[in-house]
């Protein structure tokens, strides 16, 4: 019987060159020079005796050999990146701390109420607690700084493991006052553009910011989370979208108002609890996880 000569790591650059169409990508994808992946290609196909991809066009595209062999690759390489998950698993003892990220559209109450019923019981393991914005929560979940989140999920992605938790109502909000006409159903964004806008400032410091709700043109006032915001906005410095958690008193009361119309709109976000796939969880974010699913029920 042959032995098997090749790496994880020359299937590994195979298929990003594969997916990406060019071995520059594939390197910065897999975080390796441009050289160790030729190589690593070149070593894979020289020891199966295929040619795997077809360099003679200015894109490199997968030869039909490299077609067939394609699944098989990504099949062994998913096997052994799983079976490396279960043996770091199996070799986890207590985790002496967890790491959660609570997003800034999240109740804090609730939210709070669930973690402290589990912690309760874990005395031995601390809480790292953080509280972000926007992109904040999914980068941190991303880098592998964040064990678990509770954020907004704007589309599906297959590498996090999100189960739906609870809605979030997102109200345009003003102070009495605050506006020179009289609030209507027709207030447009240009009519809105000479007010202050306060918004949530991104907590992501490597991912392209992101805002939401923001009229163009219009100047803003940029804050940290929810509670200043609100806060902002009933000293009559500025107007925003605010979940309606927090607002709905102030509507009822009067001190705030609300601007939704024909042009801003009441909308809602589906806040979920979510946490990596592919990341080795040891037992007590298990029996997190479980503690918090049983929550939805």
């Amino acid at each position: 019987m042959n032995s098997i000569g090749f790496t994880l790591h020359e299937l590994a650059c195979f298929l990003a060159v594969a997916e990406l169409g060019s071995f520059q990508k594939a390197a910065a994808q897999l975080h390796r020079s441009h050289p160790s992946v030729f190589a690593a290609v070149a070593s894979l196909e020289r020891q199966l005796g295929l040619a795997l991809l077809d360099r003679s066009g200015y894109r490199v595209t997968v030869s039909a050999a490299g077609q067939a062999f394609v699944g098989q690759a990504r099949q062994l390489l998913d096997g052994a990146r799983q079976l490396a998950t279960q043996a770091s698993q199996a070799a986890m003892g207590e985790e002496l701390q967890l790491s959660v990220v609570i997003g800034d559209l999240c109740p804090l109450p609730a939210t709070l109420r669930l973690l402290r019923q589990f912690f309760a019981q874990c005395p031995a393991t601390r809480l790292d607690l953080h509280f972000e914005a926007l992109s904040g929560p999914w980068e941190r979940l991303h880098s592998g700084e964040a064990d678990l989140i509770f954020h907004h999920l704007d589309h599906a992605d297959l590498r996090f493991d999100a189960r739906q938790w609870q809605r979030v109502r997102l109200v345009p909000v003003v102070a009495p006052g605050f506006l020179d006409f009289p609030l209507h159903a027709g207030i447009t964004p240009e009519m809105m553009r000479p007010y202050v806008q306060c918004v949530i400032r991104d907590s992501a410091r490597n991912s392209p910011p992101r805002d939401y709700f923001v009229v163009d043109g219009a100047r803003r006032c940029t804050v940290a989370d929810q509670f200043m915001k609100r806060e902002v906005i009933l000293q009559g410095m500025g107007w925003g979208h605010m979940p309606g958690y927090l607002v709905d008193e102030d509507l009822a009361q009067g001190r705030l108002l609300s601007l939704a119309g024909d042009h801003f709109r009441e909308s809602e976000l589906e806040l979920v609890i979510a946490r990596r796939r592919d990341a080795a969880h040891g037992p007590v974010a298990q029996r997190l996880w479980q503690h918090l699913l049983a929550g939805l029920d």
